[in-house]
C-alpha cells in the first residue's frame, strides 16, 4: 500500500486515530502469523498434558475452539505464553514468551512502515511496549477467586499512560490491528475522538489494569471502532480508548503495536527495541529474526536476575482514583 494521503494524516491528527482498511493482505501478511501461533497452541497443549493439567490435547479442534478448551479445562489463561513481550512484575529465567520468525516479520512489514512514516517520518524504531491479544469468549474464560473474567475488556486508558514518564516528549504511534474481523460483540476496540487534545490523564490501578476513572472524560462518548481482517487502527498516544468485552463464541485476536523515531525514549528500557527502518542508515535496520529473538532472551535473564524497576507513574493514593 502506498503511503499515508494528505488527508488522511490531517484526519489522524485532528482526531488522534487513523482508520485504515486493506493495510494488510490477510493471506501473505497475517496467515504465516497464525500458522505460526498453531505451532505454539501445539506446544502449550502438549505440556498441559503431560502434566496432567488437560484430558486432551484437543489437536482436532480448530485454532479458537482449541484455545478457549485448554483455558478453562486448566482452569487458566496462558497468555503470557504467546506474548512477544514480557510481563511488567516477576520475570523469572523461564518466563514464557513468544519472539518468533512470523511476528518479528509484521514488525517490519513495509506496507506497515509505509504508513508510519507518513505519521512519524523514515526513522522508525519498533517500540518494544508491544503485545498480542487472544481473548476467548468472556463466558468461557477461567475467573479469579472474585469470580472476574482472567482475560476480559481492556479498561479505559491512554497509551501514554502506561509507559514511563520519561516518553512524555516521544511521538509514540499505536497501530493496532485484528487478525480475524472484530466486531462489539466480540470485543473490537473503541476510541474517544479528539480525547488526544486533553493531554495526559491521571490513571488510577485496578484488578483489570490502569484505567482513567469516569470523572474525567467529561461525558465524552466512546465510537466503535471495527474492523475487517486486513485493516488497521493507528492512534496517537494521548487517544482514550478501551474495548469491549467478547460476548461471542469465539476469540478475538489482534496484534498491538507501537512505533516512534529513533532516539526517543520507548518508556520501557527493560525492554529491547529496534530500527526498524532508516532512510539516513539503513545498515543499522534489524532484518534477522534470530537476533531480535536474543535480544528478548537476553532482557529476560537481565530482569529474572537484576530485578525490575517501575513500569509506571501511578498510584492508588491518588486522590481522583478515591
Amino acid at each position: 500500500m502506498p503511503a499515508l494521503t494528505p488527508a488522511q494524516v490531517q484526519q489522524f491528527h485532528e482526531d488522534g486515530y487513523l482508520i485504515v482498511e486493506d493495510l494488510f493482505d490477510p493471506a501473505a501478511d497475517l496467515d504465516p502469523i497464525i500458522e505460526e501461533y498453531q505451532g505454539v497452541l501445539n506446544t502449550l497443549a502438549d505440556e498441559l498434558f503431560a502434566r496432567g493439567e488437560i484430558a486432551s490435547t484437543y489437536a482436532e479442534l480448530p485454532f479458537g475452539s482449541r484455545l478457549t478448551q485448554i483455558y478453562a479445562e486448566s482452569g487458566k489463561v496462558h497468555a503470557q505464553y504467546f506474548d512477544f513481550s514480557l510481563p511488567q512484575a516477576n520475570v523469572q529465567p523461564d518466563t514464557p514468551m513468544w519472539v518468533g520468525p512470523a511476528v518479528f516479520r509484521m514488525l517490519r512489514n513495509q506496507r506497515l512502515l509505509d504508513a508510519v512514516e507518513s505519521l512519524i517520518g523514515p526513522e522508525i524504531y519498533s517500540n518494544p511496549v508491544q503485545h498480542v491479544r487472544l481473548k476467548p469468549p468472556e463466558h468461557l474464560t477461567p475467573t479469579n477467586d472474585d469470580g472476574r473474567a482472567q482475560l476480559g475488556k481492556t479498561p479505559v486508558h491512554q497509551d501514554n499512560g502506561v509507559v514511563t514518564p520519561e516518553a512524555d516528549d516521544s511521538e509514540i504511534l499505536t497501530v493496532w490491528f485484528p487478525l480475524n474481523d472484530v466486531t462489539v460483540k466480540n470485543g473490537c476496540l473503541c476510541v474517544w475522538p479528539g480525547s488526544h487534545r486533553q493531554g495526559l490523564l491521571d490513571h488510577c490501578p485496578s484488578p483489570i489494569g490502569l484505567k482513567i476513572p469516569g470523572k474525567l472524560l467529561g461525558g465524552a462518548k466512546a465510537m466503535p471502532v471495527p474492523l475487517k481482517r486486513g485493516g488497521a487502527l493507528f492512534m496517537h498516544k494521548l487517544t482514550v480508548h478501551a474495548s469491549y468485552s467478547n460476548n461471542s463464541d469465539e476469540v478475538r485476536w489482534s496484534f498491538d503495536l507501537r512505533y516512534n523515531p529513533i532516539g526517543q525514549a520507548t518508556g520501557r528500557s527493560a525492554f529491547p527495541g529496534f530500527v526498524a527502518r532508516s532512510a539516513s542508515n539503513p545498515e543499522s535496520e534489524l532484518h534477522d529474526p534470530a537476533q531480535w529473538a536474543d535480544l528478548w532472551v537476553q532482557a529476560r535473564h537481565h530482569l529474572a536476575t537484576e530485578g525490575m524497576g517501575a513500569f509506571n507513574r501511578w498510584s492508588v493514593d491518588n486522590p481522583v482514583c478515591a
